[in-house]
């Protein structure tokens, strides 16, 4: 008997054993046998919704096999397949491509792709049927041929931005705006404090939406080949009825979706195949991925002091500094990376947490690593901050940069609650325990504070901005005070150094490294993103054991806390716009509601 059961414990150990064996040897196998790419290719982009920046490490979608496409994996398919022989051709759907440096840095793309003498195609069903789509047909002009179906139009009515003011909304309510700002032109805070555009407001938003519209309209001509006054006469006609548009040689034709697709095959070869580029990129891997290591970090959303944060629902973002700030610090240290690429897309938003970010940029360069910063939708006010010590800085030509200023304050709603019959009675120790309550105004001591405060954090983000970009401080401080401007003017007034996006940041990062041109790198992303097993985990609330590098710990939201967000805020009566929340130090600049 002892024998018999030994011989079935060896028999079960050997067929174990086998099993491992053979559950490895497929999984290698269905490695291997993994989609391939095929020898004839159309490449298919779907630009129906606005791309994203940054797909965080916490992504709940990497969980389950698949990421949103960005910005970064559009310009590096096309990179990649601009010398893959396979490629022929790219088609493009185009809905909405996001914000103007978004559109701008398709557009380059796109071109880039051409310039290698491969054909790209754009198509719509309509270009609106009720929308403005100016900036969607401003990216289709970049292809070679652009079509819409019979029954589309082509509504370029230009562009125009809206902005609320509810100075007297806020006086009916009982609140009072009692906010501080440095400089004049800071404007964030005028949706409380006025009932329409001021002088300084009116000037910014009118010389930005100009730009703006002036880059569009020179972007169509030249790739129309058409005259720029001939398409803001095009413009001013607009609506346009589709053949209009053709017999205006702003189309190509009028064609239904499976017309352009079948051409474009047909054109491609026997055997051709639609591939989208995101299918495209996971297959062949990205370019860049052999060499000298550059390094790139990124920096997108809202800037905040400790743990970077991300809805894995929404994709909603905000820069933690302690997690930008620690990869960074990875990066710097790193002994194979000769430069640094900072893609920063913020509004801005804590000066402390701004300034955190900064000082690592600042501290990789005298550790001797050039750093690079690439703009994307936006780097305004406290996303100025962490860029500005930087070698050198990339915008697009539509970029919302600038607005070197801070604000802080709070809404008074001592009589707001008193018409609702609420009393709050607080009980202090400290002349100024309440200062940034809302139960009562800035006593006259207070108010001194609260300006000398701002006068600090103007003075010290003038003076940094002027030492970063080795400029006179009078210059600086005359294109400063809280201004925002394009990516175009911000280049014209030294803010930045270059226009374009991430090629040319990488150009200028081998560049500063002391890299041939035409020299192969590796770029690589600081932190490591996380798997998918770590996402579900952290969204379930397991932290882990702290054994990671700071860079890669991110927080996740939870998916439902916007649902207990805005119940709170309804419940509270006009907290939405912040009625009920001071503001201490705040480097932000919102993009304007635009219509485009």
């Amino acid at each position: 008997m002892k024998r018999f059961i030994i011989g079935v414990l060896a028999f079960i150990g050997a067929m174990s054993v086998l099993f491992v064996v053979g559950l490895v040897g497929l999984m290698v196998l269905a490695s291997a046998s993994g989609p391939t790419v095929p020898s004839n290719i159309v490449l298919e982009l779907d630009l129906e919704r606005p791309l994203r920046e940054h797909v965080s490490g916490d992504s709940l979608a990497s969980a389950f096999g698949e990421d949103p496409t960005t910005v970064r994996d559009v310009v590096d398919a096309l990179e990649k397949g601009g010398r893959d022989p396979r490629v022929k051709s790219l088609v493009a759907r185009i809905g909405n491509p996001g914000s103007p440096a978004q559109a701008q840095e398709l557009r380059d793309a796109v071109k880039a792709f051409r310039a290698t003498g491969k054909k790209a195609v754009a198509y719509a069903d309509t270009f609106g049927e009720a929308d403005n789509t100016t900036l969607a047909y401003y990216v289709a002009s970049a292809f070679d041929e652009v079509y819409i179906q019979p029954s589309g139009d082509l509504n370029i009515t230009g562009i125009s931005f809206e902005t609320p003011f509810a100075r007297e909304a806020f006086a009916k309510l009982g609140v009072t705006p009692r906010f501080h700002k440095r400089a004049e032109y800071k404007n964030a805070i005028n949706t409380y404090t006025e009932q329409g555009y001021n002088a300084p407001h009116r000037e910014a938003t009118e010389r930005y939406t100009q730009s703006l519209f002036g880059q569009m309209v020179r972007g169509i001509a030249e790739e129309r080949e058409l005259g720029e006054d001939a398409v803001r006469a095009l413009i001013d006609r607009a609506p346009l009825l589709g053949q209009d548009a053709v017999d205006a040689k702003l189309l190509d034709g009028l064609r239904y979706r499976d017309e352009v697709l079948g051409e474009l095959t047909k054109q491609a070869g026997d055997g051709a195949e639609l591939l989208y580029v995101h299918k495209y990129l996971e297959r062949v891997g990205r370019p860049h991925a052999t060499g000298d290591t550059i390094a790139l970090v990124y920096g997108v959303g809202g800037v905040a002091r400790g743990k970077s944060q991300g809805n894995p629902l929404s994709g909603e973002e905000v820069m933690g500094a302690e997690n930008v700030a620690a990869a960074l610090r990875k990066a710097t240290a790193d002994s194979r990376v000769k430069a640094i690429i900072f893609r920063v897309d913020s509004p801005g938003g804590s000066y402390v947490a701004s300034d955190t970010v900064r000082r690592e940029v600042q501290r990789a360069r005298e550790a001797g690593k050039p750093v690079v910063v690439t703009m994307g939708t936006y780097a305004a006010s406290g996303g100025y901050f962490v860029a500005m010590d930087a070698d050198r800085i990339v915008a697009q030509p539509g970029t919302l940069t600038g607005s070197i200023g801070v604000y802080a304050g709070k809404f008074v709603t001592d009589s707001f609650w008193e018409k609702l019959g609420v009393n709050f009675e607080t009980i202090a120790a400290g002349k100024n325990a309440t200062m940034y309550d809302s139960d009562a105004d800035f006593t006259p001591e207070q108010e001194v504070r609260a300006e000398a405060i701002m006068d600090r954090i103007y003075t010290d983000f003038t003076q940094r901005a002027a030492a970063g970009r080795k400029m006179p401080l009078e210059k600086l401080q005359s294109v400063a005070k809280g201004r925002a401007w394009t990516g175009e003017d911000a280049l014209a007034n030294g803010l930045v150094d270059a226009l374009g996006g991430y090629p040319k940041a990488l150009a200028l990062a081998k560049e500063l490294a002391k890299l041939p041109a035409d020299a192969p790198v590796r770029v690589e992303e600081y932190p490591r993103r996380k798997t998918g097993s770590e996402v579900l985990s952290a969204l379930l609330g397991q932290t882990g054991d702290n054994s990671e590098d700071d860079a890669a710990s991110v927080s996740v939201l939870s998916p439902w806390a916007p649902l207990v967000a805005a119940t709170r805020e309804v419940y509270l009566l006009g907290a939405r716009l912040g009625v009920f929340e001071s503001q201490r130090g705040a480097l932000y600049a919102p993009m304007p509601k635009g219509s485009w």
